[in-house]
């Protein structure tokens, strides 16, 4: 595929987003940011009966042409490849370049990776939401640092921070 053809690809899912809108009965809504530019998104992710492949995955979101288009490629990748928590950790942020095109994203990565950052994020919250039920802790306890602040992303209470620094930064 040319550069030419991904970049129609990013303009069709941008214009015409899949999979997005909020999720009524979502198991984990996670928002995510990009500090370095003001994109935000929010997950909703529903897990599956047996606790393992995701039932349905939705998101919201405002920013530029390629975080918003990764998001909405990223949401049917997910639900036409069924995919489950664990194909979902196992992606990891080159996989998202590589879909996208090397040549159309590489000077915004972290615009092109803030919704599999944001997705990964919802799962391991899932999972440790999951975990500490079944021994009784606290849910809400604050997320750990992780992998995602490795590549410049913000997710959870931080993301809805950014995005109203961003709001006041553009006033």
């Amino acid at each position: 595929m040319d550069r030419q053809e991904q970049i129609e690809i990013l303009v069709d899912h941008f214009r015409n987003p899949r999979h997005q809108g909020a999720l009524e009965d979502a198991d984990v809504t996670m928002p995510g940011g990009n500090p370095g530019c003001g994109d935000v998104i929010t997950v909703y992710l529903k897990v599956g009966d047996d606790g393992k492949p995701v039932a349905d995955v939705t998101w919201e979101g405002e920013g530029c042409t390629i975080s918003q288009a990764a998001a909405s490629i990223l949401m049917e990748m997910v639900h036409d490849e069924e995919w489950s928590m664990e194909d979902i950790l196992d992606h990891d942020y080159n996989t998202m370049i590589e879909i996208l095109g090397k040549e159309a994203v590489q000077m915004r990565p972290k615009c092109a990776t803030l919704a599999l950052g944001t997705l990964k994020a919802a799962v391991r919250k899932y999972q440790r939401d999951q975990l500490r039920a079944s021994i009784g802790a606290d849910a809400n306890a604050p997320l750990p640092d992780d992998e995602v602040e490795s590549i410049g992303i913000v997710v959870g209470d931080a993301a809805l921070k950014e995005k109203g620094n961003a709001a006041a930064r553009e006033h």
